[in-house]
């Protein structure tokens, strides 16, 4: 059994019977294995010091130190690496003992070749896909690292503000917000930012699945507790044990399960369908809605009581209308992003196209606007985006806006507040095209750097 990348793996030998080291090392480099060898403990552990063995094979009974001590330094020193015995004075007590401390496995002299390979591959095995769980959690950090959560405007540094604080806690979390604000994003970020990175991270949304199956998704059941139930099944809360819990759409959750879940907050205890026996638990909760829960509350369509359990730590993400000096940063991020992922060089905007993207309301948010983005990036034919490549709805509205924002109509017009969106917009227009630096844009708009600074204080702008 050869291993992909087992070459890649490398592996110490302590032996100090040199004819038996140095027939391991023959037949084992013959296997493809990166592997050194030395004839004494101490000499193996100063090795380990300057170098990085992925698996050790050590003699249990050495002249200077035991393979237990061997294995117990390299256990707190380097978990990771995997620990082969071997031993011609086999026994139980041995070979519990140094299972116990975290050997991998152990052999006993004299040395079958073939089970060793098994060992030793299946050693390999283990080591690369441990190390895969490692690169995949590290991925997953920095995916969710609040500098990838895009927004420099007040609203979006007041909710990064709040999610710093809470990632000191392991309090219960409501995130509220419109569709599309990236309510999951923020929840994420704090899982995977906070003390329960390592752990399990279980999102369910609560409206997707059909009442008559919800329970069973959220808290299990039992073979044979109702028509289908062919086999035990594990609820998303015990899958979550240790872990997070993120409750998405909870203001659709139906009242009979409102009360199972409050529950399951009050006692941290779950019990399956068909079962009448509790399971501990250690989950932190996370859930969100886009409905006023207050108000659904009020209309008697929300426990009180949930409510509060479930509001101990709100998070409100303000939509994208509301935060429009995101919109050009997202812009940039989504255009780049799409560009690499479609191998194309990236695309430029022109002026009227920024505009129109920018003075659109979004609806849909920061969702609507990364979907747009794929879109425009997969049907534009050139390198440069212009306004005919943009959606119908978003070209109409922007043409519908430049009609009618600047005419005189006998109803009036609001002066200051129109000069004020020209400023923002030209403003904002400029600092992407001088990639923030406001010097360079206070050129391009012929203007002193300073009057360009009090402009965007008094329009409540990124500074």
């Amino acid at each position: 059994m050869v291993l992909p990348m087992k070459d890649r793996v490398k592996i110490l030998l302590i032996e100090d019977e040199e004819p038996s080291r140095e027939a391991l090392l023959l037949l084992l480099k013959g296997n493809g294995f990166s592997i050194k060898g030395c004839g004494s403990g101490m000499e193996g552990l100063r090795l380990m010091e300057t170098d990085r063995f992925d698996i050790v094979i050590s003699d249990l009974f050495l002249p200077d130190i035991s393979g237990i001590d061997i294995l117990q330094q390299i256990k707190d020193s380097s978990p990771h690496t995997e620990v082969i015995l071997i031993t011609g004075h086999a026994s139980a007590e041995t070979a519990v003992k140094a299972m116990k401390e975290g050997a991998f496995d152990y052999i006993t002299k004299p040395l079958n070749i073939d089970e060793l390979r098994i060992i030793i591959d299946k050693a390999v095995e283990k080591h690369l896909l441990v190390n895969e769980n490692v690169y995949l959690k590290k991925q997953l950090r920095d995916k969710y690292e609040f500098a990838n959560i895009i927004g420099s405007s007040p609203a979006m540094q007041h909710v990064f503000s709040r999610m710093k604080r809470i990632i000191k806690t392991d309090s219960t979390v409501l995130i509220l917000g419109e569709s599309g604000t990236g309510k999951e994003l923020v929840a994420k970020a704090v899982h995977f930012n906070g003390a329960r990175r390592e752990k399990p991270f279980i999102a369910i949304n609560c409206s997707a699945i059909p009442e008559n199956l919800l329970e069973s998704e959220l808290f299990g059941h039992t073979k044979g507790s109702f028509t289908g139930a062919i086999r035990d099944k594990i609820g998303k809360f015990e899958a979550a044990n240790h872990g997070t819990i993120f409750l998405d759409e909870i203001g659709t959750l139906p009242m009979h399960l409102q009360t199972k879940l409050l529950r399951v907050l009050q006692e941290e205890e779950v019990e399956k369908v068909g079962s009448n026996k509790p399971i501990k638990l250690d989950a932190r909760v996370i859930s969100a809605t886009n409905v006023d829960l207050e108000e659904e509350v009020k209309r008697g369509n929300f426990r009180e009581d949930l409510y509060y359990r479930l509001n101990v730590i709100p998070i409100t993400i303000p939509p994208l209308r509301e935060r429009t000096e995101d919109i050009l940063p997202l812009i940039r991020h989504f255009l780049e992003k799409n560009c690499l992922e479609m191998h194309r060089s990236v695309m430029s905007i022109d002026k009227e196209a920024f505009e129109a993207l920018e003075l659109y309301q979004w609806p849909g948010n920061v969702r609507e606007l990364e979907n747009v983005m794929e879109r425009i990036v997969a049907l534009t034919e050139g390198d440069h985006i212009t306004l005919h490549d943009l959606p119908p709805n978003i070209n109409r509205a922007y043409s519908e806006r430049e009609e009618s924002s600047t005419r005189v109509t006998e109803d009036g017009v609001d002066l200051v507040k129109t000069v004020n969106e020209i400023e923002r917009k030209m403003i904002g227009e400029a600092l992407v095209l001088a990639k923030g630096v406001k010097a360079r844009a206070a050129v391009m708009l012929n203007l002193n750097r300073t009057t360009l600074v009090e402009k965007m204080k008094r329009l409540g702008m990124e500074q």
